[in-house]
């Protein structure tokens, strides 16, 4: 049997974080907004067949991008929390059996390699498979609302993890394992929390560094150069 691979996209947060004058998804880098770049990353592989957004009911920025016509892609209205709009995402998907992978909106310089390698590791997996990268950097735990924020010890970094996106699972698991864990008041940060919630264990794929999402207005440069480089190595 031929399997199925759609994309869900969250993308009805505000991104208050950025303080720019629209959600930090339509903010324009290297010609286009994140929002598009991110889609176009994931209907480069062949394999993506679909892409469903979540976007604010009330989004008055969506409806003027070229993808609120692209037949590829299936716009549902998303929720307040990232939890609501991949639930409003995988209620698009008929098949329970497909495999969705869930990217953030404001990740646009996923690259292919990565993608392909998800991809390849989740389908030959029980519970599906996220992208991550290796902890690099000294990790402090600390009190940064005391005063003064200070470190209460430092944290050993072996084996710990940065969660990227995509995260991939199949539709029905995803769907049973977070309405399990948000009835039981899991804290759900990501995909691969809830199944992990109801003692799954996602796989971990090694990425790169450069997947990195848009959250800081520090980031926008940052990305538009990750991007600059990407669209430079297809061409």
């Amino acid at each position: 049997m031929t399997e199925e691979f759609i994309a869900v996209v969250p993308a009805a947060g505000v991104g208050s974080r950025m303080a720019a004058d629209r959600p930090k998804q339509y903010l324009h880098i290297a010609g286009k907004t994140i929002l598009e770049h991110t889609v176009d990353r994931l209907l480069s592989l062949t394999e993506i067949t679909r892409v469903v957004i979540a976007v604010s009911a009330d989004d008055p920025y969506f409806p003027q991008l070229p993808l609120a016509t692209d037949p590829r892609i299936t716009v549902v209205n998303g929720g307040a929390e990232r939890a609501d709009s991949v639930f409003a995402g995988l209620a698009a998907i008929e098949n329970d059996n497909a495999w969705v992978l869930v990217h953030d909106a404001a990740r646009p310089c996923v690259r292919q390699a990565d993608l392909h390698a998800l991809i390849s590791t989740a389908v030959n997996s029980d519970c599906g498979a996220i992208l991550a990268a290796p902890v690099r950097d000294t990790m402090k735990r600390g009190h940064y609302n005391a005063a003064p924020p200070h470190i209460t010890h430092t944290v050993d970094r072996e084996n710990l993890w940065h969660a990227l996106t995509p995260q991939m699972f199949r539709v029905g698991q995803l769907r049973e394992s977070l309405t399990t864990a948000l009835a039981q008041g899991a804290t759900i940060t990501d995909e691969a929390s809830a199944l992990e919630f109801c003692g799954h264990t996602p796989l971990l794929v090694a990425g790169r560094s450069d997947n990195l999402k848009v959250t800081q207005p520090e980031d926008l440069a940052l990305a538009e150069f990750y991007l600059q480089l990407l669209l430079k190595e297809q061409h």
